[in-house]
């Protein structure tokens, strides 16, 4: 290994708490085409365990570290070749840890356009700075007269022009550089204000106006808001340092004087010499630097909020799926109808239908005419809204058929419909349903994800689903990259069917792609369901290499090798073998039996080529053979009577959904069109410093309404349960599931009889059954 790789790897050893060796071996892995999934699943005794969070974050190093070695690399040389490259200059090159650092040392060095200075010196001007540095009792404006040419009109010009020499050697001085960026990340205080005129405009903007904040302390969303303010014309911000300091000489003027030794109290030429380094705060490093710091901020609140984004989204992918139940999908609107969908288990789709049960129609006798029609002729168990506009109008008018239908009857619930417009419009929605009209494709994918978040919403590009903080305010490569990390990790921490999962989300599949995941799908519709994961190497493209990646993430049911269905890898089947053999027993009456295979000490299965994290890890998948890792469904119960924002309350107490969780904290949905705000200080009765501590997307939680400002569209709430008993609802043992939450504590209803022209409706419509 090469000395720059060791160094790279003991740096990220540092930064992801593990040994420079664990980075080493996943680094070669890396560089071998192996994904994070793989690795961090089945190459632990190879890194020692790590897992995805540490890979991800050393892969993400490691593209930026040496990015930083070629960049130093090319600087060496391009120094070298102007014959410019000392010792001393190499070691500052070779210790820099930054890409600014690496450019601040090669500003002197690096090719510029013709500049002040440089006209400067060829007019002969150097020496006058020279033996104005030198000497500090001469008097400039005397000793400047000596340089009066045909170039040099007057001692002005001359003293202007040695000015010019000494802002340029002070703008590419790297040590002074690198002090006065730490004193503005120290001491510099961004200061944000209103353009006149513009406060009507900008009302979203108020908290703004006039704000005052220390650059090191300001929070990513903070920032972004600013900045947005910024691109909109409505805030005008500046980097502000030492604004209150009354001193003759601020700080940081005085550390650029300290460069040239100049003094306040010394002679005409120290008088100069102050002022020229005054000027060249001002004038040149003060908006340099600024520009960096600003970048700078950028860059942090950026990552900031491609993190809260990352781990929603994560939330949101994993959330509990209501499994393999006939599902109706309604997708609410007003004008143009509620688009209704069914689907079967499996997700195929059996029937559609529009219904028009709000303005300019009202017909709400035939729309649920036709919802009852539909759910008694599919047998509908769940029934899916989309919590876009009219969702609670729609909520109500199931609610109310509901009571009127016979036993048993579907669960409704409300959920996030996010992103479904954009499927409907999309490549993958067309292929899927060529004949389908576009509005009926929503209500589709509303179902679907009821049923499996996860192998729905990987047909939606992540960034459309909504669940991030100023997500279009940051770089799209750098955001799609990261979610993109985000839908591979909870893919295959799921692990995917391989006779039923859809071309988008096999492609997200380790060593999958697009191409493979489309060629697999092919093969499947040629050649009939796979037998087994072996069959794999059958399809076109796929070799040995992609087939070690993917195999341990794809499940095959009731296939021809009973641990094709678990996430056991095909390379240790002979392991678990060994393991199966051992308990005397054969494997699928094995598989499940907990008490027999808790018997076992995983140390006596050790070999050369497994150790005991793969052991183990064998051993808990024969106890729980395909477990998912997603929680127990739940669902939350919105308030009757609470439909709009002029519904709430200051003191209400709602059950609702997290949608999404920031840095400030949490958003939910107590389904008034509108999320409600937990900020962070009001999630918990104990300071909070991540409000993922407490809350995730997806929680059912109860929350009391403390303000409610529906000019602003504003819903302050609270958590804390000194405040009324609000709390997280479904932690601990708390995992009823709906049916036995709806019942508890109360004689289970009967059905309740139609009455009047819309129970005979309903009736006429169950008679078709």
């Amino acid at each position: 290994m090469s000395e720059i790789a060791a160094h790279i790897a003991r740096t990220i050893a540092a930064e992801i708490a593990a040994q420079p060796r664990q980075v080493e071996a996943a680094v070669a892995l890396l560089d071998a085409g192996a994904t994070v999934p793989f690795i961090a699943r089945y190459r632990k005794e190879a890194t020692g365990g790590l897992d995805d969070t540490q890979l991800r974050r050393l892969e993400e190093r490691l593209g930026y570290l040496r990015e930083l070695e070629d960049r130093r690399t090319a600087v060496i040389e391009s120094i070298r070749s102007q014959n410019k490259l000392t010792d001393a200059l190499e070691a500052k090159l070779r210790a820099a840890m930054t890409k600014a650092e690496v450019e601040d040392l090669y500003l002197p060095y690096k090719p510029k356009r013709r500049t002040r200075g440089e006209i400067a010196r060829e007019n002969g001007l150097e020496p006058l700075l020279d033996a104005l540095l030198g000497d500090r009792a001469l008097v400039p404006a005397e000793a400047a007269a000596a340089y009066i040419n045909d170039k040099v009109a007057d001692a002005k010009a001359a003293l202007e022009g040695a000015r010019d020499i000494l802002m340029e050697r002070l703008a590419e001085n790297a040590e002074l550089l690198g002090r006065l960026r730490a004193y503005l990340r120290a001491h510099a205080v961004l200061r944000s204000r209103v353009w006149p005129g513009k406060e009507a405009e900008g009302v979203k903007y108020a908290d703004y106006f006039d704000h005052r904040e220390p650059w090191h302390k300001i929070a990513g969303h903070r920032a972004l808001a600013m900045m947005r303010g910024r691109n909109e014309e409505i805030l005008m911000l500046e980097l502000e340092v030492d604004a209150d300091d009354p001193a003759p000489y601020k700080p940081v003027e005085r550390m650029v004087a300290e460069v040239i030794g100049a003094r306040a109290d010394g002679g005409a030429a120290d008088a100069w010499l102050m002022d020229a380094a005054r000027w060249t705060w001002r004038v040149k490093l003060n908006t340099t630097l600024s520009v960096d710091l600003m970048s700078e901020l950028r860059q942090r609140a950026e990552a900031e909020a491609i993190e809260v984004f990352a781990r929603n989204l994560k939330d949101l992918l994993l959330a509990a799926p209501a499994g393999a139940r006939v599902t109706m999908g309604l997708d609410p609107g007003i004008r143009t109808g509620v688009k209704v969908a069914v689907v079967d288990g499996t997700g195929k789709l059996l029937d559609t239908a529009t219904i028009y049960p709000f303005q300019p129609r009202n017909d709400v006798r035939g729309a649920q005419a036709e919802l009852a029609r539909l759910i008694a002729r599919h047998r509908v168990e769940l029934i899916a809204i989309g919590n876009g506009t009219a969702s609670r109008e729609t909520d109500k008018l199931v609610a109310e058929l509901l009571p009127l239908l016979p036993e048993p009857r579907p669960i409704k619930l409300v959920v996030s419909e996010a992103g479904a417009s954009v499927y409907s419009a999309s490549q993958i929605a067309s292929a899927e349903f060529p004949n389908l009209d576009v509005s009926l494709r929503g209500a589709v994918s509303i179902a679907r994800r009821l049923q499996d978040p996860l192998a729905e919403l990987v047909k939606i590009d992540p960034k459309s689903i909504g669940v991030g903080q100023y997500q279009h305010d940051v770089d799209p490569y750098r955001l799609a990259k990261a979610l993109d990390a985000v839908v591979e990790d909870a893919v295959n921490a799921v692990g995917v069917d391989l006779n039923t999962a859809s071309a988008s989300l096999l492609a997200r599949v380790s060593g999958l792609g697009a191409s493979l995941a489309e060629a697999i799908v092919a093969h499947r519709n040629a050649h009939g369901a796979f037998r087994s994961r072996k069959q794999l190497l059958e399809v076109s493209r796929l070799g040995p290499k992609t087939f070690e990646q993917c195999a341990g993430f794809l499940r095959i049911r009731d296939g021809d090798e009973p641990l094709d269905a678990s996430s056991v890898h095909p390379e240790a089947y002979d392991l678990a073998q060994k393991i199966v053999k051992a308990c005397g027993r054969e494997l699928r009456s094995l598989m499940g039996d907990s008490k027999t295979l808790r018997a076992l000490d995983p140390r006596a299965f050790v070999d050369e080529r497994f150790g005991l994290p793969t052991v183990r890890d064998i051993i808990d998948e024969l106890e729980k053979p395909g477990r998912d890792p997603r929680p127990a469904f739940r669902t939350a119960r919105f308030a009757d009577g609470v439909h709009e924002i002029t519904d709430l309350k200051p003191g209400m107490v709602l059950e609702g959904t997290v949608t999404n969780v920031a840095a400030f904290g949490a958003f939910v949905d107590i389904g008034v069109h509108q999320d409600g705000l937990v900020h962070v200080s009001q999630l918990a009765d104990r300071f909070v410093k991540d409000p993922r501590e407490i809350v995730k997307a997806g929680d059912i939680v109860k929350v009391r309404v403390v303000e409610v400002d529906p000019a602003r569209k504003r819903i302050a709430l609270s958590m804390r349960k000194d405040d009324g008993g609000a709390r997280r609802v479904g932690a601990g043992s708390d995992r009823r599931t709906p049916e036995r939450r709806d019942t508890r504590g109360a004689k289970k209803p009967a059905a309740a009889a139609p009455q009047g022209a819309l129970g005979a409706a309903l009736l006429e419509a169950l008679r078709k059954r």
